[in-house]
Parts: C-alpha cells; structure tokens; sequence
C-alpha cells in the first residue's frame, strides 16, 4: 500500500540550473579584473568656477588637461574629506574630479599664476581622450565572441533547445525517441503493412513475446535477444519497426544509427551506455536502430584499411551492451539495414542478432495487397484494375508502389478529374520508370525514324525469342534521358537459366542490329543496351560459371577494400575474350533474326513514326500470337485453376452435408411413423435435388 501512495505522489519538476548563465558570468568577472584599476576612485563633476577655487587652496594633486578641453584633477589625500564630504571613505586612493574649460590657453595661464603664487606644486600633463568604452569592447569582443561560438556548437550537438539541449554535456546522452507505453499518437499497426507476411510474422512473435512471455518460458525457451531487417531500400523495414512499436505494449526506442557518430572522441560509445541505461531502467523495452550499417560496419583488419577509430569504439561499447559481462536481460534489439554485406560478423552472431528477417521485394500477390493498402485513402474509379497494377510494377518496392499511387493522384487533380483512372496509374508508372514525357524535344525526321527503327528491333526480337521479357508498349516520344523506350513485364523468376539470359541478351542488342542491318550506320541511342549486356555477359562468365572455357568457376569477391582480383591477368585475358565472343554471338543471333522477318520489323517501325506508341495488341497483329505463356500468365492461370479446385471442393462438401442432412430428416420420419414413401435425394456439382412423392390419392 506504501508502494502505491508513492508512485500516487506528484513529481516535483525542479528547475534545472542552466550552464550558459555561468559562462556569462565568468566572462564578465574576467573582465571587470582585467579593466578594473585597483589605483582609481570616484570621478566628480564640478564646475570652472570651483575648479580655480581648489586649485588656488592647494587641492590638487596633479592635473591632465585633454585635447577635447576637460580636465582631470587629482585631490590631495589630506584634502579628500574637505572636498568630498560624507562620502570620502567610498572614493579610493586617488579621487579626481572632471571639468569643462574654455580653452587650453586660458588654463595655461591661470596654472602659471597658481604656480607662481604657490597654490599649485603638483604635475601638469596633456594628453588625449581615451575611449573607455571602446577600448573594453574591443579588448572583451573576441572572447564574447569565442565563448558564443562556442555555446552555440554545444547546443547543436546537444539536440539545440530546451533547458536540457542547452547543455553542452549532454552531448554524451542518447537521442532515441521514446515511444511510452500505450502511446496511440500515429500509430502504425500490423494492419498498415501490407505483403510481407513471413517478416510479418517474425516480428509478431517478437510482440508477442512481450506480451505473453509465459506461453514461452514454461517451455524453456527465452526471448530473443535481437533481430536484424534486411531487405533492398523501400520494403518496408522501418514500417515494421513502427508496426512493433505500435503494437507493442512496452516503451519503444528508435534512433538511427548516424545519431552514435559525433565529431568529439568517445561520444558516441558514451550515447550507446545512455542508450541502454534508458532501457533496463524500462525493461521490458524494445530499442530499434535504423540504418545500423552506419557504426556496425565491420573493424579493419590493418591501419592502413581505413579503418576509424571512434566508429569502432562505438561498436565495441554496443557489441559489449548487447551480450556482454552484463546482464542485458528484458531489452529486444530491432535493427533494419541494406548493406548486411558491410556489418561486423560479431555483431551478427547469435546472442546479439539471434535473427536476420529478410524483408525481399513484394511478388505479384503481395505487390496486390500493398496496392490495397495505398489506394484506400485515393478515389479511384470502377476502371482500375489492381492485378493489372500488380503485373505492371515488377521490381516494385512498398515505397515505389507508394509514390505510384501519389503520383497517379497528382496527374489526376493536374487534368482536373474527380476521380483517379487506369490511364493515370498506367501514365505514374510511365512517369516514374521512364522519366518525365518530352514533347517537345525537337528530332529531325531521320533521327525520328532512326530511332523507331532502334525501338523495333528491341520489340520484334522479345516478340519472337521464347525466353525474352513480354511486351507492354513501344514509344518514340522521348523520356527522361531516352531518346525512345520500350516497356516490358520482366519474368519475376525464382532462378535462372543460361538460356533464358541469353535471350535476353539477344533483345537487349535488337536494337543496335537493327540499326546496323537496316540503315547501314550505327549511333549513340545503344550505349544504355551495350553497359546492360557487357555486365551481364561479364557477370555470367565470372560470376555463374557459364562459359565453355571457364565452366563451373566463380570469381567473386566479396571483400570490400580488396584492390586483387581473385584471377590471373591470363585468367583475366580470358575472360575478356569470352565475354567478346559472348556478345559477338548474340549480336550475329538478333541480326538473323531481324533478317528473317524484316517484313515485320518494317511494319513496326512505320507504325511507330505514324503514331509514336504501339501497345502488344498491334506486334501480335503484325507478328501473330505467341507460342510461348509467359511465367505471369502461368501464375496467374494456375492460381484461378486452384482457386475453381477450391471453390468445388467447397461446393461439394456444401453438396453433401445437405445430403447428409436431408437423409437424417427422412430417417427421423420414418421413426415417427411418417412414411415419406420413395424420397429421392440426388447431388450433382453444386446443385442438391430431393424428389418427395405426392400424398396418395384415394
């Protein structure tokens, strides 16, 4: 009871002493003793008038005459009281008093008679004015200056505003974001992430063993210690995150992994203690680092690696925090990077990150719930197609597929319409894959026809080889950088094969064949094609094993500061004259090909200068329709094959359970002695039928 009347008490908030009104009164003392004269006193004004009077009764003690006609004059010690009345125990050693005077000249005079007739036996001196206050503000100016330099460095560090950010100690503390527990402000639930399910499920469970933490210790297991996200950018790793800190019912920190590094020497392994100070005081907590590549990059191996001390120190206090001499127990570590390639291998060991959540681009079906997602809060018509969405955007990320949506709205409310269509989807898509449309980039007729004939090529040749990307949709208008474009729906496979990237290969050089075989020249418009296929061609010889000469072999290397090659400059000569004959070959292929049907090539080509897009519908008119189902198609027709399965397999338990209960109702009146006489039940498909005879007729 005692227990709950104090945490009932109310927190006294004590005001927290601020450290800048301690540097701006030490700057003032160092200059009051730097300026201050222990040798002054009380500086009086009096009149002319009064000034000979003193002089002429043996007042003054010296005299300084300045050249804009005032006059200092120093009293005798013995005469102090008689000049300064009552207050002559508060003037100091050496008094003076100022007056204004006529002119040098008339003082000079009056002083030679003082001095004649013996009331003035002191020093005369003539000197100029100095301004005090000038020469205290330019004396105090640069370390006024220098101290607000300063102080104005200390609270950017230190997180700028506030009593606290003031503070230029606190650039040691941690800068996480805390999410206490039950905080409902933008909150983000598993409900707002879309696709992703078995990294869904991952970090529910992590939820879940807040939550429930029994359920999993009866039967001795422990909650794990930390998870890693990784995924490619924009899949929704930080999403998750936000979805665990709104579901969880414990306090959330979030920080990136940029917010350790600091200019000064041992901060940022000074924020990582902070860091998890915080969060045993909250335990159960969960601490989530965005972006941890950023101090969890592996140590060198050499000085001369470039290795960096202060991120290294900050890794070895957080590798020490997360399974270290301590006890860490009760603190779930979320971490999300792209670049898990670079990250420290004891920072990913079990005990630290028990688990790496990959978190891949969406599929198709889950690219259709991450549309269902975005477009609830866009007014879309009854013309959008979401499979079509779907199938359009492959390699999509959660992010792309977000600013898709976006973007479609933004063309809508710019043509004025009430509702979002399918073309201003499709028009996003063109928008965000290809770039901005350029109508107005001036192309002679032979450029445009040059460029319709490069733009064929690509088209005829993935119409007729089996393994190339389907087509979408042909364009001479320029985009972005592109003189001209062609839009496919690339095969999401889950592996490749040698042939299948040959072809493509072969698709990707139509275009400069086409060039070559029909105008007899070749240009610029192909050096996009020609990087895409040297690397490809490179990566399959070094890389996938998949030359005649170097079968079986992979050279990759993994090692980020590595300057060797994993090969011989002989091995290397090899290569380079594989990858040659590679391309060569596909090159001699397309140009076949074209020389085969160069009917069509012509046709197409034509269509395009004539209406500058041409869409799959007119290729399958000029070249017929494809032999060959793309994987999409065969995805997509097997799973409306097993959807049928399953909606009859339903329709047939349905089926019988009404059979089943008809024959229990009939059982029941015979018992009854109600005879039903030759009832008939009979189940065909879907449709139950039961045939009753009529009542007997006498």
């Amino acid at each position: 009871m005692s227990e709950t009347n104090n945490n009932n008490k109310p927190k006294i908030n004590m005001p927290r002493f601020n450290l800048s009104w301690l540097y701006v009164i030490i700057a003032m003392s160092f200059g009051i003793l730097y300026f201050s004269n222990q040798e002054g006193g009380i500086d009086k004004q009096i009149t002319y008038t009064e000034f000979k009077d003193m002089v002429n009764k043996g007042y003054a003690n010296k005299i300084i005459a300045y050249d804009n006609n005032t006059v200092e004059m120093f009293i005798k010690p013995e005469y102090i009281k008689d000049v300064f009345k009552n207050d002559y125990k508060r003037v100091g050693r050496s008094p003076s008093l100022s007056v204004e005077i006529g002119s040098i000249e008339s003082l000079d005079k009056f002083l030679e008679k003082a001095q004649e007739e013996g009331h003035f036996t002191g020093s005369i001196s003539y000197e100029k004015k100095r301004d005090y206050f000038g020469a205290l503000f330019w004396n105090i100016a640069p370390f006024l200056l220098l101290i607000g330099i300063w102080m104005f460095a200390m609270r950017r560090m230190s997180g700028g505003g506030g009593s606290g950010g003031a503070n230029p100690f606190n650039v040691g503390k941690s800068k996480a974001q805390v999410y206490e527990k039950g905080d409902k402000t933008n909150r983000i639930t598993f409900k707002d992430v879309a696709g992703q399910a078995e990294a869904k499920q991952e970090v529910e469970e992590i939820v879940e063993f807040l939550k429930q933490p029994q359920k999993y210790t009866e039967l001795g297991g422990k909650i794990p210690k930390g998870a890693l996200l990784v995924g490619p950018p924009g899949t929704g790793k930080t999403l998750l995150a936000k979805a665990v800190a709104g579901e969880a019912n414990v306090p959330f920190f979030s920080l990136a992994g940029s917010d350790f590094v600091e200019m000064f020497v041992g901060v940022g392994a000074s924020r990582v203690r902070d860091l998890f100070r915080q969060a045993k005081e909250k335990a159960p907590c969960i601490v989530f680092i965005d972006e941890i590549d950023a101090v969890g990059r592996a140590r060198a191996k050499a000085a001369a690696m470039g290795g960096n001390d202060e991120r290294e120190n900050t890794l070895n206090q957080l590798l020490t925090e997360m399974d270290g001499f301590g006890s860490n127990s009760g603190v779930i570590i979320l971490a999300a990077t792209n670049r898990v390639d670079v990250l420290d291998k004891a920072l990913l060991r079990a005990g630290r990150f028990d688990r790496q959540i990959h978190v891949d681009l969406p599929d198709l079906n889950e690219r259709k719930e991450v549309f269902g997602v975005h477009l609830r809060p866009i007014k879309i018509d009854n013309t959008v197609d979401v499979d079509l969405l779907a199938r359009q955007t492959p390699g999509f990320s959660g992010a792309d597929i977000a600013n898709v949506c976006n973007e479609a709205a933004l063309i809508a409310a710019r043509h004025g319409k009430k509702f979002v269509g399918k073309q201003d989807f499709l028009d996003a898509v063109d928008r965000i894959v290809g770039g901005l449309e350029k109508k107005t980039k001036i192309t002679t007729e032979a450029e445009r026809r040059s460029i319709a004939i490069h733009e064929a090529g690509h088209a005829s040749i993935s119409w007729l080889l089996e393994y190339a990307n389907p087509l979408i949709k042909v364009t001479i208008v320029p985009r972005g950088r592109a003189l001209g474009a062609a839009w496919y729906l690339p095969e999401e496979r889950q592996i490749t094969t040698k042939e299948q990237m040959l072809d493509e290969m072969c698709a990707t050089l139509g275009g400069r064949a086409a060039e070559d075989l029909f105008l007899g020249r070749i240009s610029t418009g192909a050096m996009n094609d020609l990087e895409r296929v040297t690397k490809q061609a490179f990566g399959m010889i070094a890389y996938l094993g998949m030359s005649e000469k170097l079968p079986n072999l992979c050279y990759y290397n993994n090692e980020e500061y590595s300057f060797n090659r994993p090969y011989s400059e002989k091995t290397a000569e090899l290569i380079d004259e594989e990858v040659k004959n590679m391309v060569n070959e596909q090159y001699e292929r397309a140009k076949k090909i074209l020389s085969d049907h160069k009917d069509g090539h012509q046709r197409l080509s034509q269509l395009l200068i004539d209406r500058e897009v041409i869409f799959a519908e007119d290729v399958e008119e000029i070249f017929g329709k494809r032999p060959w189902a793309s994987r999409s198609e065969e995805i997509s027709a097997n799973k409306i094959s097993e959807d049928l399965k399953k909606a009859e397999e339903a329709a047939a338990k349905e089926a019988a359970k009404s059979e089943k209960e008809v024959k229990a109702e009939e059982e029941n009146n015979v018992e009854s002695g109600n005879e039903t006489g030759n009832t008939k039940v009979s189940a065909e498909g879907t449709k139950v039928s039961v045939e009753r005879p009529g009542p007997a007729k006498e």
